[in-house]
């Protein structure tokens, strides 16, 4: 029986891949998929190039290809079919299906992004348009020049709108040599313990807090101090008196990670006395600092030094999207020709034309004006999520307040592994990270993270908590 053509996905005449090619690649793909089985006869390449509308000797083509590859055999009046005996490898032959142009217009697949993922903006929302354009201009007003490796600080330009955006929005005074791009958080890290740090000091960290900043430093083998973390945020006093000598100090101030409160005025003052007085560096990580719900953003921590023992972190990734990879550091005046010294060796150099989208970006308007919608788009989805998930899990569950941020965190009255339901939830289909991992010795907290800014109403979060429920 031959195999009906409605099996295979159709061509795309708008892609760069010859159509012989598009035809190969969909019987191999249906091959490999089981779609047509060994000894399963293919349609005539009469027929099939009628059915297509293409040439005869396009199909022509294909067929010798996979002919020739040992896909199928003729056999004479009999017609052509898928050849038996073939050993196929299914998830192989699909993942090279996949990178194949034939696939699509992109290069690029990845899993759907699951609902409540974290650490993701509003996707939906980004202005892809207006990014689209900013890219083809910069794409063909690229130079020779421009296409040398890039400077390992960052482009100039980019560091300029960087600290210009920080002064006005972040209360934060410093100069473009002060600013070095990097690839992200970790890269960020890196680069300062490299710089200012040896193997063996003492870092005081969040407990709970960010899990990748301890596992980085436990890799380059810095020594983490775990502070504990209350209504206002981290317990400078008890950090400070358990280990004085400590010659850092890693803060979430602006909206702490992962409970969400600020670090509040006279803890951030007695953080910076102790660091003035011990010579310690303090690591701000403004990884959400824009996002604030019940007031303006507060001011950085950064803006309060006068010392010079602030070093800020921010980030593209979480205001614009993860996949940009761009983040910056702004460090001390006096660290300048370190860190200049330092990055020639720890950072590559992030890809000078995806900089200059972003300059662009940002000189134009359009990153404060996207900040701006996105803060009150966020308020809007946080609240629709909040009522969602309280109408459909009730009694069953305890939504912690926060002033800002991109996440919720469920406690559950009644206690169970948080791990074990993360590991449910996904089976299902819903993303979740559980509050345990966080901690640092004793699982102190227990509960659910979800991402909310990719929720669009409160009745799609309502659907979700009820399948949630059903798996508490």
């Amino acid at each position: 029986m031959t195999q009906p053509l409605n099996s295979l996905s159709p061509l795309d005449p708008t892609s760069k891949e010859p159509i012989y090619r598009q035809i190969y690649w969909r019987f191999r793909g249906a091959i490999s998929d089981g779609v047509l089985a060994p000894g399963e006869r293919i349609p005539a390449a009469r027929a099939l190039a009628k059915e297509l509308g293409v040439a005869r000797g396009t199909v022509d083509t294909a067929y010798s290809l996979l002919t020739a590859e040992g896909y199928i055999q003729s056999r004479g009046q009999a017609g052509t079919v898928v050849a038996a005996g073939l050993n196929l490898r299914p998830a192989s032959t699909r993942a090279e299906s996949t990178l194949s142009p034939s696939a699509g217009t992109s290069v690029r697949h990845k899993a759907p992004v699951l609902p409540f993922q974290m650490a993701l903006p509003a996707l939906d929302e980004f202005p892809r348009k207006i990014w689209a354009q900013i890219g083809a201009r910069c794409v063909r007003a690229t130079r020779v020049p421009d296409m040398a490796n890039p400077s390992a600080q960052g482009l100039e330009s980019l560091r300029n709108a960087i600290a210009s955006y920080l002064q006005v929005a972040r209360g934060i005074s410093c100069q473009p040599a002060q600013v070095f791009v990097t690839s992200g958080y970790r890269n960020t890290l890196t680069l300062i313990v490299h710089a200012l740090l040896q193997a063996g000091d003492r870092v005081l960290v969040e407990n709970p807090g960010y899990p990748p900043t301890r596992q980085l430093l436990d890799y380059l083998q810095i020594a983490i101090e775990p502070v504990a973390v209350d209504q206002d945020g981290m317990d400078v006093a008890q950090g400070i008196n358990h280990s004085p000598n400590a010659r850092a100090a890693i803060v979430t101030p602006a909206h702490q990670s992962p409970l969400c409160m600020s670090l509040t005025l006279p803890r951030r003052l007695a953080l910076l006395e102790w660091a003035s007085r011990e010579q310690a560096w303090i690591i701000e990580d403004d990884y959400d600092g824009e996002y604030r719900y019940v007031s303006r953003p507060l001011p950085a921590l950064k803006s309060l030094d006068r010392e010079g023992r602030v070093l800020y972190a921010g980030t593209f990734s979480k205001v614009l999207f993860p996949g940009i990879r761009l983040a910056y550091l702004v460090v001390p005046a006096a660290q300048v020709e370190r860190f200049e010294h330092v990055s020639q060796t720890f950072l590559g150099g992030c890809p000078e034309l995806t900089q200059a989208i972003v300059t662009t970006f940002v000189t134009e308007g359009h990153f404060a004006r996207h900040i701006q919608r996105m803060r009150k788009l966020y308020g809007e989805r946080r609240e629709a999520a909040v009522r969602g998930l309280g109408d459909a899990l009730g009694e069953h569950i305890r939504i912690d307040a926060q002033p800002g941020g991109m996440h919720l965190i469920l406690r559950l009255t009644r206690p169970q592994p948080d791990r074990a339901l993360v590991e449910r939830l996904l089976q299902a289909g819903i993303y979740a990270e559980p509050l345990s991992a966080c901690c640092i010795g004793p699982q102190t907290h227990s509960g659910l993270m979800l991402g909310f800014a990719n929720i669009d109403s409160q009745a799609s979060a309502e659907q979700l908590g009820k399948r949630i429920l059903a798996l508490l």
